[in-house]
């Protein structure tokens, strides 16, 4: 499996998890078939994942600017880890709004794809980093204007599930800023 065919399945699975944590917030009748909407998603986008793209050469699903899990991808994942880490800890013992939590995860998760937009030089990836992220800020407003937990869920957790899973979707997209002949696959977590 290559580089860009395992970020694509950590992005499936983090949108997956979004949805999964978040979905138990909304009525039943909801969240039954969302949940199991979001699993059938992910599932075909590691089946598609694994099975990878037999008409694409080898040398155009890596080009030089693509994925690399190199150590720029690991300050941007630290740099994660250590803002939720932060900002997870004043939301519960400083603010005590867990509430909150959601969209401050979502907010950094979107923040990490701006880095991750930078460190691989895809500049795709900044769109989907700020639409995660509006996501995340719509969260934290939401929280902090007392809104229903479910409209928080909804606007910071299942949105960019959704986002996350959408992504991803379909192999060998072509990322727009790219030249016409490197040909990327999804978008990479």
């Amino acid at each position: 499996m290559t580089k860009d065919q395992t970020g694509r399945i950590i992005g499936a699975s983090f949108g997956l998890v979004f949805i999964q944590a978040s979905a138990g917030s909304l009525p039943t009748a909801v969240a039954v078939p969302l949940r199991v909407l979001a699993l059938a998603a992910f599932l075909r986008v590691a089946v598609l994942g694994r099975r990878g793209r037999a008409a694409v050469a080898p040398a155009a699903t890596a080009p030089a600017s693509g994925t690399r899990f190199g150590r720029r991808y690991w300050y941007v994942v630290a740099a994660e880890v250590l803002g939720l880490v932060a900002g997870l800890l004043v939301i519960a013992r400083v603010l005590h709004v867990p509430q909150a939590a959601v969209g401050w995860i979502a907010l950094v998760v979107g923040v990490h794809f701006s880095g991750l937009a930078v460190a691989w030089r895809r500049p795709a990836l900044h769109a989907l980093g700020a639409s995660i992220a509006a996501c995340g800020a719509a969260g934290l407003v939401l929280a902090a204007l007392g809104a229903p937990t479910v409209a928080i869920r909804v606007a910071a957790g299942i949105l960019p599930g959704v986002l996350l899973l959408a992504s991803v979707w379909r192999p060998g997209r072509t990322d727009p800023a790219a030249p016409a002949a490197e040909v990327r696959s999804g978008t990479p977590a």
